[in-house]
């Protein structure tokens, strides 16, 4: 999950959102943080490895975009997950409505 590991980290994660918005060169992306620009060069390399931007050649610019296909894994995790927390969630609902009419019934006997 070389993905979700590059997106733990939070300015990794604002390169992200920025790239959603439009592409930007390393230097635009260097004016929105304050960190240095090879320590945003080092941000975007952990993205590119982890294949979720690419960056193009256009004249003497590099544009970095995102790569839409790179977040097929996290995708693909989150559904795993979110699977998983509605069943149990179902399950819970089912358990907390059982619950109230057990109380409701008990209520009743003693009226």
């Amino acid at each position: 999950m070389q993905s979700l590991a590059a997106l733990a980290d939070p300015t990794r994660r604002r390169i992200v959102e920025l790239l959603a918005v439009r592409d930007r060169t390393a230097g635009e992306l260097v004016e929105e943080f304050d960190l240095s620009a090879p320590a945003i060069s080092q941000h975007l390399n952990v993205l590119r490895e982890a294949g979720l931007i690419v960056t193009r050649a256009e004249g003497q610019s590099r544009i970095q975009s995102l790569n839409p296909g790179g977040f097929d894994e996290v995708s693909a995790w989150l559904e795993k997950t979110r699977g998983v927390w509605s069943r149990r969630l179902d399950a819970l609902e089912r358990e907390l409505r059982a619950d109230d009419e057990r109380a409701r019934r008990a209520r009743k006997k003693t009226r």
